[in-house]
């Protein structure tokens, strides 16, 4: 794998943090409270032992947005396979940048109103194998601090 390879895969880490949380929040309409909820959070993001870390502020008008498919300036990012309910959430689907480069990304694991484990992977290429990915997040608060970096 090359340099360059790898530093996409990182790249996109951190966008599928935030996508891969939970779709739940639009599905049902209102919020129970195992779905996360709007706040302060920090989310940390492994591939290949390459760890990133951010904390951003979500509002409530954005808490779809973040965790349904995030699409930022350098990602879109679509999950066809959707499965969130009872704790549990389960992701498929593409990253695309800006230049047409695909990433398939498989996540699933455990999520509450305030944390979430995933586990799975990102594969550069169809018929490559997929290198392990992981991401944890956890809410630091309702409010958010005067300097946060909003989403």
């Amino acid at each position: 794998m090359s340099i360059q390879s790898l530093t996409g895969l990182v790249a996109v880490a951190a966008p599928l943090a935030a996508a891969a949380v939970v779709a739940a929040p639009g599905v049902a309409g209102s919020q129970s409270n195992d779905q996360p909820l709007p706040g302060y959070w920090t989310y940390t993001t492994s591939v290949l032992g390459v760890r990133d870390t951010e904390t951003k502020c979500v509002r409530p008008s954005e808490i779809n947005r973040f965790f349904g498919g995030l699409s930022t300036r350098k990602w879109q990012c679509v999950y066809p396979v959707r499965q969130v309910g009872g704790g549990n959430a389960r992701f498929e689907g593409t990253c695309t940048d800006h230049k047409g480069r695909r990433v398939n990304v498989r996540l699933n694991g455990p999520y509450t109103s305030e944390t979430f484990t995933f586990r799975g992977g990102a594969q550069l290429s169809r018929g490559t194998p997929y290198i392990p990915a992981s991401i944890t997040a956890r809410r630091l608060a309702a409010q958010c601090p005067a300097n946060a970096e909003y989403f």
